[in-house]
């Protein structure tokens, strides 16, 4: 790639590239905007996991923090109780650490700032910018106008000072019913962002919360205490994802009255979308009731930890994916890669049969073992090699014979031979079928001047994976789909949904796979990345399929 751009004298390789948020703080920090200070905020609402969008943020905010020398709040924007729960704020602080990222300080909480938000409140009721309007949703809603339409004022609009301050008193204290009033911003009517035409910023909600209790039965509404929360702890550049783009002009205007010099500022961000997953959390949780939270098919964070991804391939992903201003849609490939790009060199790769089939090598001498070498990662050679038991019952996947061969399958058949991984050639002689025809051994015979290591010049075109009978540990295999077929984001996106996004095989593994505990992460030989899941036990050894090998992302950006 030429950089035109770049003087004779300058190596390509000292031009650093940034993005536009960098790009931006750069800018403030040379004018000294906030005397070089960089202070940025993770704002979840703990209504729901953690997704793999969410991710993306986390990444770019704590990393931006990081990167600055500055630091990054955890803040949890608490202001509806309705659908709030601590289980989702220690799902969420345990995502945050595991992506390894640490916050500033102890969590922080909108709720925290409950009592300097309503005395806001009513500094804007003084000033007459808020009023206390007693029109129902649907009436409020209405009277807004569209585009081409604009709004009704309230009739309640021009109330006196005195009066909305009597009325909001009085919704504090519980006066009210859900509904009954709210507290509106009075901006605009007219104006042609509808955002700004008097938005609700105070409703009343009779609810238990999960922090203050039944202290408080008014809320204020995210678009206002959003601005507060990030003035209060004086954030710098308060990042959030594209759609509050439009929402800017009423973050600004919320903090005009602010009584402090040094305003946060709102940067927008296209938020990630990754083609046969869903962002939104009202699907989402619509997903939960098929599947738990962190069930592996799910895209929480919680989810793909689940399924074996590693903080290091989703930090990978979410710095390849870059940061940009406008939406687009990365291709579930790409986040394949990277959790295969990780393993690839960590990974040991043990043979494990996920659909077996026995085989009994006839001229091997019946209760006879031998150990055979095998190496432990053919691309990292640090990781050694280890021994594996050879007997005459073996297992091999079930798919890797055909009674009758199609074209080009160089795979086991009668009357053909193949390699067994690190130990010696086989021939098919002999299948033995039960009384509905189907497969339960595959008879053969071996050559003895075959194996590996012995210098034996003959070739074969197929190498199988096998696994010795006697020592062999009883596995269950689940491989994963995803929950949706397609991209879905239509309303009747649950009409995509794959049943059969799972999987469940009763696999049979190498001996060294009998101690292994959850997390261990491993690359089945020729099957794909797995990890053992939670629900193993030492008696019940349960692993998931992460990934399989193929990686069509790496393909498609060779064409």
């Amino acid at each position: 790639m030429e950089h035109k751009d770049i003087e004779k004298d300058v190596a390509p390789e000292e031009v650093v590239s940034v993005n536009f948020i960098e790009a931006i703080i750069n800018k403030d920090n040379e004018t000294g905007k906030y005397g070089g200070r960089v202070l940025t905020r993770f704002p979840p609402e703990p209504n729901g996991y953690l997704h793999i969008g969410h991710a993306k943020s986390i990444c770019l905010n704590f990393g931006i923090g990081k990167q600055y020398n500055g630091l990054t709040n955890l803040r949890f924007d608490d202001t509806n109780p309705v659908k709030e729960d601590v289980e989702y704020v220690n799902s969420i602080m345990e995502d945050v650490k595991w992506l390894g990222f640490d916050w500033n300080e102890q969590p922080r909480y909108a709720s925290d700032y409950f009592d300097q938000m309503y005395e806001y409140a009513k500094k804007l009721i003084t000033l007459g910018k808020a009023y206390v309007d007693d029109q129902s949703a649907d009436e409020i809603k209405q009277n807004r106008g569209d585009f081409s339409t604009p709004g009704v004022n309230s009739p309640y609009r021009e109330r006196s000072v005195e009066e909305n301050l009597a009325l909001f008193e009085e919704m504090k204290a519980g006066k009210y019913k859900d509904g009954e009033k709210v507290l509106r911003a009075k901006i605009d009517m007219a104006h042609p962002n509808i955002v700004m035409r008097d938005p609700v910023i105070y409703r009343i909600v009779n609810t238990e919360h999960h922090n203050t209790g039944n202290e408080w039965k008014i809320y204020p509404m995210y678009d206002f205490a959003h601005p507060i929360e990030d003035a209060i702890e004086r954030i710098t550049h308060s990042i959030c994802t594209l759609e509050f783009e439009v929402h800017r002009p009423l973050y600004d205007w919320v903090l005009e009255e602010w009584d402090d010099t040094e305003i946060p500022q709102q940067i927008e961000f296209a938020r990630l979308n990754v083609t046969k997953m869903v962002m939104s959390k009202r699907k989402l949780r619509a997903l939960v009731d098929v599947a738990g939270w962190d069930d592996p098919r799910m895209p929480t964070i919680s989810g793909l930890r689940r399924r074996g991804y590693t903080p290091e391939s989703i930090r990978d992903f979410c710095d390849r994916i870059g940061v940009a201003k406008a939406d687009s849609v990365v291709d579930i490939a790409l986040l394949e890669f990277c959790i295969r790009e990780d393993l690839k060199l960590k990974a040991t790769r043990p043979m494990v049969v996920i659909d077996p089939v026995k085989v009994v090598i006839t001229n091997y001498p019946e209760g006879q073992t031998e150990l055979c070498t095998v190496e432990n990662n053919p691309e990292n050679e640090e990781l050694g090699n280890r021994e594996v038991v050879f007997g005459r019952e073996i297992y091999i996947e079930r798919n890797d014979f055909m009674e009758e061969p199609v074209k080009k399958f160089f795979r086991l058949a009668p009357g053909k031979e193949v390699r067994l991984k690190g130990a010696y050639f086989i021939t098919c002689t002999d299948v033995i079928k039960d009384e509905n025809g189907n497969i339960t051994e595959i008879h053969c015979t071996y050559d003895p001047e075959t194996k590996s290591g012995s210098g034996c010049t003959r070739k074969v075109k197929g190498t199988l994976h096998w696994v010795e009978a006697s020592t062999a540990v009883d596995i269950e295999s689940r491989l994963y789909d995803y929950l949706l077929k397609e991209d879905s984001d239509g309303k009747d996106f649950l009409g995509d949904f794959n049943h059969d996004s799972l999987q469940v095989f009763h696999s049979k593994g190498e001996a060294c796979l009998a101690n292994t505990v959850p997390g261990d992460h491993f690359q089945f030989l020729r099957q794909g990345y797995f990890v053992t899941d939670k629900d193993s036990t030492s008696d019940h050894i349960v692993m998931n399929r992460i990934v399989g090998l193929r990686d069509s992302w790496a393909k498609a950006q060779k064409k």
